[in-house]
C-alpha cells in the first residue's frame, strides 16, 4: 500500500492499530469470533429472511466487545441494518442465536433489555409535538417507575446526553424546527440518556457534515474506551470507520467477508471483491491508519 501525506478526512491524534489483532478473522472466513473475553453482544450462526427463500443473513457470526468501537461495513443490501435489528431484539432469527453478556437475548425481560441496549436507527425523528429536551428525556423511560415521574437523576442524565451530543442549545426547540442532521443527533442523545451497556447505531452520521461526523465518532470512541461501553456502528464510509474503529466487520451477501483491525480489513484485495470496484488504499502518516480512494477506470 502506498504511503501518502496525512489525509485531511482523518483528524490528528487518532491512534494507529499497531499490528495484527489477536484472534482476527481472515478475509472470507464467514465469521467474526475474535476479540477479548469481554464479549458484550454476540451473534452466532444467524439466518434471516424477510421473504422465504431470499436470505438476508446466511449463517452470520460476529461479536462486539465492551470497551471497543466496532464498525460494521458492507455494500447496500449486505445485511447491516438487519443485523442491528436482530442484535437489539426487534426481529428474531430463523436460525442461530444472539447473546447479551453471555445470555440468550430472549431470556431478558423487555424492560431489562431496554436498560442495557440502546438502538439509534438511521431514520430521523418525525416532526412531533415535543421539544428536544422532552424527546431526550424519553430515553429514561426504562428507568422511570410505574408512576412515571422523572427523578432529579433522570433530568441529570438527559442534560448530560444533550451536552455530549452538542444539542443542549436546541433543548427548548421543537423537533419540527430542526434539520435532519440535528434530529439525528437528538436520537443519539436519547440513546445516551438510557445509560446502556451496549449502543447500536445505524449510520449515525448519515445526515451530518464533516465536522459533526468526526465529533460523533470521537464521542462514540470515548464512550467505548473511557466508559467501557460496547458500541456498534453501521457505516458506509470505510475511511471514517477505519479512522475511529477498534474493530471492523465487513459484510457481503449476509455473511462476514472479513473482520479485524482496520489494517486487516481495509485492503485493496478485500474491498475490491466485496464492493465489486477497484480501490486504492493508502496509509495516513500521522495516524498509521488506512484510508480508501476510489480508483478511476482506466
Amino acid at each position: 500500500m502506498a504511503q501518502t501525506p496525512g489525509n485531511p478526512m482523518i483528524p490528528d491524534g487518532v491512534e494507529g492499530t499497531g499490528g495484527q489483532a489477536a484472534g482476527g478473522t481472515r478475509a472470507g472466513s464467514g465469521t467474526d469470533t475474535g476479540g477479548s473475553s469481554r464479549a458484550a453482544v454476540e451473534a452466532d450462526g444467524l439466518h434471516f429472511a424477510y421473504v422465504r427463500g431470499e436470505a438476508v443473513l446466511a449463517g452470520l457470526s460476529m461479536r462486539a466487545d465492551a470497551g471497543r468501537l466496532t464498525c460494521v461495513l458492507g455494500p447496500n443490501g449486505s445485511g447491516k441494518t438487519t443485523l442491528l435489528r436482530l442484535l437489539v431484539g426487534l426481529a428474531r432469527p430463523g436460525e442461530g442465536e444472539v447473546r447479551l453478556a453471555g445470555r440468550p437475548l430472549g431470556s431478558y425481560r423487555r424492560a431489562d433489555l431496554a436498560r442495557r441496549v440502546a438502538y439509534v436507527p438511521q431514520e430521523t425523528l418525525a416532526a412531533a409535538p415535543f421539544t428536544v429536551a422532552e424527546t431526550v428525556l424519553m430515553g429514561r423511560s426504562p428507568h422511570i417507575g410505574a408512576l412515571g415521574f422523572e427523578s432529579e437523576g433522570d433530568w441529570e442524565a438527559a442534560e448530560a446526553a444533550l451536552r455530549q451530543t452538542g444539542t443542549a442549545r436546541f433543548a427548548d426547540r421543537g423537533l419540527e424546527d430542526l434539520s435532519g442532521g440535528e434530529r439525528q443527533r437528538v436520537l443519539l442523545a436519547r440513546a445516551l440518556a438510557q445509560e446502556p451497556d451496549v449502543i447500536l447505531l445505524d449510520e449515525p452520521t448519515a445526515f451530518l457534515d464533516i465536522k459533526h461526523q468526526h465529533a460523533i465518532y470521537s464521542l462514540l470512541r470515548r464512550l467505548a474506551r473511557v466508559e467501557g461501553k460496547a458500541v456498534v456502528a453501521v457505516s458506509h464510509d470505510v475511511s471514517l470507520a477505519s479512522a475511529y474503529g477498534d474493530r471492523l466487520v465487513l459484510l457481503s451477501k449476509g455473511r462476514v467477508a472479513a473482520a479485524g483491525t482496520p489494517d486487516e480489513v481495509v485492503r485493496p484485495a478485500v474491498l475490491a471483491g466485496v464492493y465489486e470496484t477497484p480501490v486504492e488504499v493508502r496509509i495516513d502518516e500521522a495516524t498509521g491508519r488506512p484510508y480508501v480512494l476510489p480508483r478511476p477506470p482506466e
